[in-house]
């Protein structure tokens, strides 16, 4: 049995791509919905391969259920890497859902663990953000470079670096 966090994201997925539906949050809250905090929702076909990963660094709705249920549509229907996910793909997808600490400034890269924080760069307006733990970054500097490359930041360039924690539910 998923998540309960997870089992939302589906629901809302489901409803949202067979009946462009946005359901709503449910009434009764596990823990884990409640309070705010930023979320990213990661999705991957059958053959393990990413089909969409939409997230917020800082929460944007009210509770963490109505940003999964914001992130889940937006992972499913907005990622500008892949088309939106069709009604025959829905029964294959593994859905994940990352619950973030809020980010903390550090001072250098000594600060990071790929498996443990994931990493937010920011250079003036440009953001970019790596989750931890993601399969095949397995060094601080290939973690920093994806994040930079994602936000636009070239080498070299003054930036600042927080790092920050998830919950991963499946």
């Amino acid at each position: 049995m998923a998540h309960p966090l997870v089992e939302l994201a589906r629901e809302t997925i489901e409803s949202y791509v067979r009946e462009k539906r946005t359901i709503k949050s449910p009434e009764e809250l596990v823990p884990e919905m409640q309070g705010r905090a930023g979320t990213f929702v990661s999705l991957h076909d059958g053959r393990g391969n990413l089909r969409g990963c939409i997230g917020t660094i800082e929460p944007q709705q009210p509770t963490v259920a109505q940003e999964v249920i914001q992130n889940a549509i937006s992972a499913a229907t907005r990622d500008p890497r892949f088309p939106p996910v069709q009604p025959e793909e829905l029964e294959g997808l593994d859905i994940k859902v990352d619950v973030l600490t809020e980010p903390e400034p550090i001072d250098s890269m000594d600060q990071l663990d790929p498996k443990r924080y994931g990493v937010i760069v920011e250079s003036g307006w440009r953001r970019g953000l790596l989750l931890p733990d993601l399969e095949g970054v397995d060094t601080v500097d290939y973690q920093v470079e994806i994040a930079m490359r994602k936000a636009g930041i070239h080498p070299g360039e003054p930036m600042q670096l927080y790092r920050f924690e998830v919950k991963r539910y499946t």
